[in-house]
């Protein structure tokens, strides 16, 4: 899931207006040139040998290349920038997270330009309106691009998708988690991991790696938990032939008594608690924890926890909890470090999450463009990047859709990596 981190604070008025203006109207990525080898005259005899020979094609310098075309959609609000106006603090976040992606994005392409590709970033202000998201798709501007990357905002892109029709490049959805089913678009490219793939994940790893007799699933029966304890159930029946049982229960007030006839004093007992509501997270978790002081414990929980506060990282530890994230940065890594030195001389800021994810997308669709790829119909392999790796499925009515998770687990008072 995409995790939503604390922004900086907020730019002045004066650099937000000056970056915007870069920003829309100076958004070419730079090419660097080729040194030029000077070429010998050739002598008489040279000369007389070719006079017969037909003469060659001039050869395309890499500076006269075409640029490939990228359209990069952003919920900007500039209109909420001009003299006599002002952001909210809903419009002001999303303003900053579309400079934040921008950036990183930018970065990307850069970068691979350095390695003798042209492009061409074009920016369009979505202003989180459906209406606009609407126009911009019959813009010819948008259109005729290599790419497009946004609109960022589910109503925004279902907007988009259903008057855009079908382009002639992919329709990138940049950072929502959100299930493409609903934008009916086979040329949409998911890039964040929709829940199902989450619940699919953790099922997988629970089916293959910790091959119990028995999962528990606990809800507290609101209907939205059925989006991932669905598909987890799917999974593990469709993997294991229903050798292994799954219980769902509805808990109220956190008793679990009517469960302790069906657990294992000496097999881990495995749970998915797949709610994110604070006041059930917080009995149920307790009454576990209690419970876990007689009954070996293993948890799995929503991919959201790992941003809830009142979850503490000693009660999930004492409950062996994993979850699965498609987010995780390893900061001691080399590539990771490159990218910050490069980011702050870049930006004199420190990127954030969504600065990452755009740098990681835009080297990734850099990379496809450079190669010449055909982004009606990409071939699109797998690529491990600092936040993101990407695993693409292909399906008609959906288009692409990333399915790498990873499982982590609470070790040391942190998440670390199992799968």
């Amino acid at each position: 899931m995409t995790s939503v981190p604390n922004h900086r604070p907020p730019l002045s008025g004066n650099k937000w207006l000056l970056f915007v203006f870069a920003a829309v109207i100076g958004a070419c990525s730079p090419k660097v040139k080729p040194v030029s080898q000077p070429v010998a005259k050739p002598t008489t005899d040279q000369t007389n040998e070719k006079k017969n020979k037909p003469a060659e094609k001039p050869q395309v310098k890499p500076s006269e290349e075409k640029a490939s075309v990228v359209s990069l959609i952003l919920p900007l609000g500039l209109e909420h920038a001009v003299a006599g106006q002002s952001y909210t603090a809903a419009k002001l976040k999303s303003a900053n997270l579309s400079v934040e992606y921008y950036q990183g994005f930018k970065l990307a392409l850069d970068s691979a330009a350095a390695g003798g590709h042209n492009f061409k970033l074009q920016v369009f202000d979505s202003k989180d309106n459906t209406a606009q998201a609407h126009s911009l798709a019959l813009n010819p501007q948008v259109k005729s691009g290599d790419l497009i990357v946004g609109p960022v905002f589910p109503d925004d892109m279902k907007a988009f998708t259903a008057a855009l029709g079908t382009p002639r490049s992919a329709v990138v959805s940049p950072l929502s988690p959100a299930s493409p089913v609903a934008f009916k678009s086979s040329n949409l490219i998911t890039m964040t991991p929709p829940l199902e793939y989450h619940a699919r994940g953790a099922a997988e790893y629970v089916a293959k790696r910790l091959k119990p007799k028995k999962v528990f699933i606990l809800t507290s029966g609101y209907s939205d938990e059925k989006l991932y304890a669905s598909p987890f159930k799917r999974t593990i029946d469709s993997l294991t032939k229903r050798r292994v049982q799954v219980i769902t229960m509805v808990i109220n007030r956190g008793n679990l008594t009517p469960l302790v006839k069906q657990l294992s004093p000496t097999e881990q007992n495995i749970f998915l608690v797949p709610s994110t509501k604070q006041a059930f997270l917080m009995v149920t978790l307790r009454s576990l924890d209690t419970l876990s002081k007689k009954f070996p414990v293993t948890l799995f929980g929503h991919p959201n926890w790992e941003k809830f506060a009142f979850l503490k990282a000693a009660l999930l530890q004492r409950l062996n909890t994993h979850i699965t994230s498609a987010d995780k940065i390893d900061y001691k890594s080399g590539e990771t470090n490159v990218f910050l030195r490069s980011y702050r001389r870049a930006y004199h800021t420190e990127p954030t999450d969504f600065a990452i994810k755009g740098f990681d997308e835009g080297l990734y669709f850099a990379q496809l463009l450079a190669d010449g790829e055909n982004m009606s119909q990409p071939d699109l392999k797998d690529f491990t990047g600092i936040h993101n790796s990407f695993h693409f499925v292909k399906t008609p009515r959906t288009g692409w859709v990333n399915t790498h998770v990873d499982v982590l687990r609470y070790e040391n008072f942190d998440l670390k990596r199992v799968k």
